[in-house]
């Protein structure tokens, strides 16, 4: 990326924001250092305050990149803005209707679902486009009048307007913009998600409206807390976007965090000459697992909770399972684990913070998978007595002594990150044999060995800097932006110059984008994909751009492989998608500074910095430790060091 000298002197860090801790990445004279703090979840701009003077940076003097919960909790605990929401005459009730897709098929008593807006904030206005583009309803200066004075008695925080066929004709939808104060913020669906489908689309377009004035306060303050320094944030498709451009950008932000692991884990497996990866980032609140082919999926078939959300999101599964899941004893005496957490404040009994619960993590300390003097994130000593006390009473309710208890905490909560694991490998016809566990956040190099045993793989990878690798994903994350548009053509109708008149607009909107951060169009690599399907069939798979023909092909073949059968039907072209990168802050990670080798400590389980690995292998069981997290390596395991300082675990045959 193009910077001007004043630009280029800006330290460049990554900064994830977890439900526990809060991760840094910087890369200062040539190396990478890090640091983890207390996530502040009343305010996480406190904690990447306190991470910066930890690390001894000029708030003034950073380039910043950030993972962000902001909208996703506010999402997922109903804490968003008060929207009202607008659309055509007659469908008022298009969010509460939904689909017909219900969780219990066969019920005859379906819970009621709520709607994300209530009834009165629900506004309708005769304003309509049909599916041939004409406009057989247009609002009046009277109408638009009256909307506005509707709105106005609401007092909403922020507007959605999502009018039928509004991707067609964006005009209608703007001229109800024009007719609200310029000072409330508004989200078109012409432009959050300019594609068919009104109920997918009006959700995309709520969520924009509900998280961006959340998102907006929130990252105005963080950016007055740099004071003068740049902002940008990680998108949920793994690419960054200003901090500028993002609250008018909030449902594309919806998995920014998780996005800047898979970002990391992609950059890694390239250097390892791993193409296929099963990842899995486990932290202090949940589990979030992911499939990598050389590059992180994209779906638009994800989900925020009970939401789904259209818009391009790299493709995970995440549980309720982390380092933090809290544990109970059911009235039968069985163990249960997660899915709350402990999080950050007080968090496990082991941090000393007047945690009441017994987690994963004081279950792997109390088993001597985790040192007793280890220091989280290198500062926060351990209170090994007090996880040992809680953990007795809780043991003795289950008729289990303390050790039995502990390893019976781990196996349940190995097997629920081994069923997620499954979830995106086996259940789609992906043998996890034939992929490398990747394993990061703060407590996943604890479980790697066992989960890869549990699903057959032979090898295993913990990258450096495994503990905060989401953080420094946002660092080899490059800027850029994804556009998307409806098509509806059949392929045997069109040209290749008609989807090429497409696929313009598209690629005009994400230069212009990117322009407005100083990316010059030069420096964009740009990637053109089409939707296609069957005629009569509503699923589609994507494929790259190429001619009609050739398309037509390509899809044939791509829905053997995925059906294991092709039609002898028209295929139709859906829907056009085009994504453009600019180059990456940093280009090459640097490997971990070389330090000189620790002996394992004399103990029953040796336990050893990862630097003493170097030029060695060992075989489990035993104790690797770092700044940022420990691996655990099982017995029947061996563990080697690679020049980049990874980790590599090998199943003995």
């Amino acid at each position: 990326m193009s910077q001007s000298r004043g630009e280029a002197s800006l330290t460049r860090i990554g900064v994830d924001t977890g439900g526990t801790f809060t991760d840094f990445v910087a890369l200062v004279d040539g190396r990478l250092e890090t640091a983890k703090v207390l996530s502040t979840p009343d305010d996480p701009s406190r904690a990447i305050t306190e991470g910066l003077e930890e690390l001894g940076l000029d708030s003034a003097r950073v380039d910043l990149v950030h993972g962000t919960t902001v909208g996703t909790n506010a999402v997922l605990e109903g804490k968003g803005a008060k929207v009202a929401f607008v659309t055509t005459r007659g469908f008022a009730d298009m969010l509460a209707l939904g689909r017909q897709n219900r969780d219990l098929l066969y019920s005859l008593a379906q819970p009621r679902v709520e709607s994300p807006v209530d009834e009165q904030s629900c506004l309708e206005i005769d304003a309509r486009a049909s599916a041939d583009g004409e406009l057989p309803a247009e609002p009046d200066a009277e109408a638009l009048a009256d909307l506005a004075s509707r709105i106005d008695a609401l007092a909403p925080e922020s507007v959605a307007v999502n009018l039928l066929f509004s991707w067609i004709r964006p005009e209608l939808e703007r001229a109800v913009r024009d007719a609200l104060p310029e000072s409330l913020p508004v989200s078109l669906s012409s432009e959050v998600l300019p594609e068919i489908r009104e109920y997918e689309r009006g959700i995309a377009t709520w969520l924009n409206a509900s998280v961006g004035p959340k998102l907006a306060g929130y990252l105005g303050r963080l950016e007055s807390a740099l004071a003068g320094g740049r902002l940008a944030v990680m998108q949920s498709s793994g690419l960054t976007v200003s901090a500028r451009q993002a609250s008018s950008r909030a449902v594309h932000l919806l998995l920014s965090g998780p996005a800047g692991g898979l970002a990391a884990g992609a950059h890694i497996g390239r250097e390892l000459g791993r193409k296929r990866l099963l990842t899995f980032d486990m932290g202090g609140t949940s589990t979030d697992v992911a499939l990598l082919d050389g590059k992180p999926s994209l779906t638009r078939e994800g989900r925020i909770g009970r939401y789904p959300v259209a818009v391009p999101m790299v493709d995970m599964h995440t549980i309720g399972a982390g380092g933090g899941s809290i544990v109970r004893v059911d009235a039968g005496g069985l163990i249960q684990v997660g899915p709350e957490s402990a999080g950050a404040d007080p968090g496990p009994v082991c941090y000393g913070r007047g945690g009441e619960d017994i987690t994963v993590t004081d279950a792997n300390l109390l088993l001597g998978r985790l040192p007793r003097d280890t220091r989280l994130g290198g500062t926060h000593r351990l209170d090994f007595d007090a996880a040992a006390s809680v953990m007795d009473a809780l043991a003795e309710r289950s008729g289990l002594a303390r050790g039995e208890f502990a390893r019976g905490i781990l196996r349940i909560a190995n097997e629920h990150m081994s069923r997620a694991l499954r979830v995106m490998s086996a259940e789609r016809g992906v043998d996890p044999k034939s992929a490398t566990l990747m394993s990061f956040g703060g407590a996943g190099g604890l479980h790697v060995c066992e989960l890869a045993e549990s699903l057959g793989m032979q090898s295993a990878v913990v990258p450096a800097r495994s503990g905060v690798l989401s953080a420094l994903g946002m660092l080899v994350a490059r800027p850029g932006r994804q556009a998307t548009a409806s098509f509806l053509k059949r392929a045997d109708a069109v040209g290749g110059s008609d989807v090429e008149a497409g696929f313009e607009p598209l690629v005009e909107q994400v230069r212009d984008e990117l322009a407005a951060e100083g990316i010059a169009t030069a420096e964009l690599d740009i990637e053109r994909w089409i939707d296609c399907r069957y005629a009569g069939q509503s699923a589609t798979l994507e494929l790259a751009m190429q001619s009609p023909d050739a398309l037509v092909a390509a899809f044939h073949d791509a829905h053997e492989e995925a059906f294991g059968h092709r039609l002898e039907l028209p295929v139709e072209l859906v829907g056009l998608r085009v994504e453009a990168r600019g180059a990456p802050r940093i280009d090459r990670v640097p490997p971990l500074a070389a330090t000189a080798p620790v002996p394992e400590s004399d103990r029953e389980v040796p336990v050893m910095q990862r630097a003493a690995l170097a030029n060695r292998e060992i075989t489990g069981p035993a104790i690797v430790t770092d700044t940022d997290a420990t691996t655990w390596v099982s017995e029947g395991w061996t563990a080697t060091l690679h020049r980049g300082g990874h980790v590599i675990l090998e199943k003995v045959s």
